[in-house]
């Protein structure tokens, strides 16, 4: 376990912590690596690299179906990961399915309970701010059955208007879709008031929580939903591998999602009966090795634990917000007061992409675009954003270089 408070400025010792990460010792372009764009992914740690490799070294097999050694090992390990993810979350392992991502898991929902239960003339609501993968799937529901998708508003300083929803709430409301907090913003949507709002009104809730897994506490129980959806590869994990929480007793009410080996009870050709969940919505091999693997991502973070995740974090947003406001030209979009390190942000005069190409020549990776947020960037009326998110491992002598290198970009490309 990482020893807190260990060095002054943030809650763990550091240098220590990047050395976990062998691709963080690399350079780009003659600079040492400043990697900023881990809200798109993260980067992994040895023991998740290592736990791979041990796999197929070791016990590779497939799981569940045999009774075999290997088989055994590599079902007990893939087990031990469910049970870390349902830990993390505060779920029972009954609850947890094991996914490719937060997108599958969107999907799955969309195409398993929402066929069941969304009907013509219903409306689903998801946040203004949504990622798309928690937009189309609704709007290929919608199509399908005659129902409608509207966005929820969002406040000045980012964040999903509460108001405005309460609003919108009536009868017609199957769903609520929304994310926790949000990949372009960073803001920390004030989920548990949205739920009890949803609830109230008797609309199920999907919260995306693909952000907040490796930023905040989760607690399902604490949140009340219904369903949630986070991916591994975002929380230091591999690719690959996703968790999709439901209440159990939806999860038992819905159909399968595909049909095949692993998920079944019964097969004849006189029909078939499926296993009880989550087996239900396993079908097929999954990915064993990286499920496996993630269970070391799950112990990364929990060995740091959040209270010191969160210290070091706002320490990174307070210096961040300071120096962005004396950067003249400069316009953030996302400036509410509850949120992540992640900074979404135009100089004026110079297109995202082209800040983009200036910091990656300095080894600053970042992100620009839209961010597949496509909806609210047409309604800030913009192209995209620079963007830049930080992990657990970036240093304040790499967020000094980022705001360095950005204000060095304005004052040489930039107007103002």
């Amino acid at each position: 376990m990482i020893e807190t408070g260990s060095i002054e400025k943030i809650a763990y010792d550091i240098t220590e912590l990047r050395s976990r990460f062998p691709i963080l010792g690399r350079e780009v372009n003659g600079y040492p690596l400043v990697y900023l764009d881990n809200a798109a992914t993260t980067q992994k740690p040895s023991s998740v690299i290592d736990s791979l490799s041990a796999y197929y070294k070791g016990y590779n097999s497939n799981i569940h179906r045999g009774v075999h050694t290997l088989a055994n090992e590599a079902t007990e390990a893939f087990e031990k990961t469910r049970k870390s993810a349902s830990e993390f979350i505060n779920a029972g392992e009954k609850e947890v399915v094991i996914t490719k991502g937060t997108t599958e898991g969107i999907n799955l929902i969309a195409r398993t309970w929402g066929e069941a239960n969304i009907k013509e003339g219903d409306r689903i609501l998801v946040g203004a701010a949504e990622h798309h993968s928690n937009i189309v799937p609704w709007q290929i529901l919608a199509e399908k059955v005659g129902a409608a998708v509207e966005p929820i508003p969002l406040s000045q300083e980012g964040i999903l208007d509460r108001e405005a929803f309460k609003s919108m709430l009536d009868e017609s409301v199957r769903l609520v879709a929304i994310n926790f907090i949000s990949n372009s913003l960073g803001t920390i949507n004030p989920i548990n008031d949205l739920i009890s709002d949803a609830h109230h009104n008797g609309s199920i809730v999907l919260v995306d929580a693909a952000q907040a897994a490796p930023h905040i506490e989760i607690d399902v129980k604490a949140i009340d939903c219904d369903f949630l959806a986070f991916s591994g590869h975002k929380m230091f994990g591999p690719t690959g591998v996703g968790f999709l929480y439901g209440k159990y007793d939806l999860l038992d009410q819905m159909p399968p999602f595909i049909g095949g080996g692993e998920m079944i009870d019964q097969v004849s050709f006189n029909g078939t009966s499926f296993l009880t969940p989550p087996l239900k919505f396993e079908a097929g091999t999954p990915n064993i090795a990286d499920v496996i693997a993630m269970d070391q991502a799950f112990g990364f973070v929990s060995d740091i634990g959040f209270d010191a995740i969160n210290k070091a974090e706002k320490e990174i947003v307070d210096y961040s917000r300071s120096r962005m406001s004396k950067i003249q030209g400069l316009k953030e979009y996302g400036t509410a007061e509850e949120k992540i390190a992640v900074f979404s942000f135009n100089l004026e005069g110079i297109h995202p992409f082209d800040v983009g190409q200036l910091l990656d020549a300095k080894g600053i990776a970042v992100r620009t675009g839209h961010h597949c947020t496509m909806p609210m960037m047409s309604d800030l009326g913009i192209e995209g954003t620079v963007r830049a998110s930080f992990a657990v491992y970036n240093s304040m002598e790499e967020t000094e270089k980022l705001w360095d290198n950005v204000e060095r970009i304005q004052k040489k490309y930039g107007s103002s």
